[in-house]
């Protein structure tokens, strides 16, 4: 490998903050792995976490909006330019909401564009009711989808969606976080962790509606001696604080901000159960495969899922957890008093997530980055 001037640029952009999207960390180190210097680019909110030192550049933008229309015009117009006046050999945009930007530039400049979609992102809630704003990013999605050479997703679900509907080639690359790395794991007591009472741990970036996260903590109500911890962010957080108060549940729940990847993973590991229940309410989390459960196999926690197909697929074919049939409070609190309760099935789950936890391997995911950027390195 040659000396870091010499090597090809790659340009990653994404609307977040950088700080927890562990994809784009692994897409950068991997585009190192092949051999090029990478920038990655997102955004600086007021309550951004400070940025870890990495292995590559980062570059977050401070915009005057946070939300709404007005943030992605500001982000788009900022994004073109930026990439518009630095030097590129590939570019890498995550999600549509990055895509305009990169393809006109990639136009322009004639520059390589890879496109990693993290999510079917015309199917998000937050657009299921808001069909103007929908038609809008179907829109730029029609336009551009068809002309892209190299298209990757998280599951084959969303891939088969997308080739269904654009028949265009789209790889897979699942988002299966590396081996955790650790010296030493956190004690409960270091983490001010109740150290007598069971966990039932609910984390993720992406704390949104209609992901069972209310329903969870009213069935708290029904489950003694077990605490629910809540880590991450998400726009349904001010609501679930005013649920815990409603309810007078604030000793049986804990709210912890966004951690750090490394941080992260000891709250993890001193779980008893992880949840991901998300509803199949619209399409997009209908075929969603998310990141805490690669967590909490890595951990070797046993897992609390709704049958989402995905979702599903991973929890019965290494039967490492329990399914819940519906999102009413009394089902799932039930669900959780047997996972709680049954050790014999709790000690066969916990044999089954280390056999999962080395099937499911970042290492064999991430084969299909090294294969597609090596063709531009």
């Amino acid at each position: 490998m040659g000396k870091k001037s010499d090597l090809k640029q790659a340009i990653i952009s994404v609307t977040n903050d950088l700080v927890t999207d562990r994809r784009i960390d692994k897409t950068s180190l991997a585009l190192i792995k092949t051999g090029f210097s990478v920038v990655m680019i997102g955004r600086r909110k007021r309550d951004s976490l400070p940025l870890e030192k990495r292995e590559y550049h980062t570059k977050r933008m401070f915009l005057f909006f946070e939300k709404g229309p007005l943030f992605y015009v500001e982000y788009t117009i900022r994004l073109f330019f930026y990439l518009l006046f630095h030097k590129a050999d590939l570019l890498i945009s995550n999600d549509l909401d990055t895509l305009l930007p990169n393809y006109l530039v990639s136009r322009l400049k004639k520059t390589p564009l890879i496109y990693d979609t993290h999510e079917y992102f015309t199917g998000v809630p937050e657009l299921v009711n808001r069909p103007f704003v929908r038609r809008f990013w179907k829109r730029i999605e029609k336009w551009i989808f068809p002309k892209l050479d190299n298209i990757i997703t998280v599951n084959n679900s969303i891939a088969k969606l997308h080739n269904k509907e654009y028949n265009v080639d789209i790889k897979v690359v699942r988002n299966i976080p590396p081996k955790p790395v650790s010296p030493k794991n956190l004690s409960r007591k270091e983490l001010g962790l109740p150290e007598k009472k069971r966990i039932i741990l609910l984390q993720g970036a992406g704390i949104n509606v209609q992901r069972g996260a209310e329903e969870a903590i009213e069935a708290m109500q029904y489950i003694d001696n077990a605490l629910f911890l809540i880590i991450g962010s998400g726009d349904v957080i001010d609501i679930l604080h005013n649920l815990v108060k409603e309810l007078n549940l604030n000793e049986k729940v804990l709210f912890l901000p966004k951690q750090p990847f490394d941080r992260l993973i000891h709250y993890t590991k001193c779980a008893d159960i992880g949840v991901t229940i998300d509803k199949d309410t619209n399409i997009n989390y209908r075929y969603s495969l998310p990141n805490k459960l690669f967590d909490y196999i890595n951990a070797g926690i046993p897992v609390l899922a709704s049958s989402l197909v995905e979702i599903k697929h991973i929890v019965e074919k290494y039967d490492i957890g329990v399914l819940i049939e519906s999102h009413d409070p009394e089902h799932i609190a039930m669900k959780i008093k047997y996972m709680l309760e049954d050790e014999k099935r709790t000690a066969q789950w916990k044999k089954n997530l280390k056999k999962a936890s080395l099937e499911l391997d970042w290492n064999r995911e991430e084969k299909v980055l090294l294969e597609i950027f090596s063709k531009y390195a």
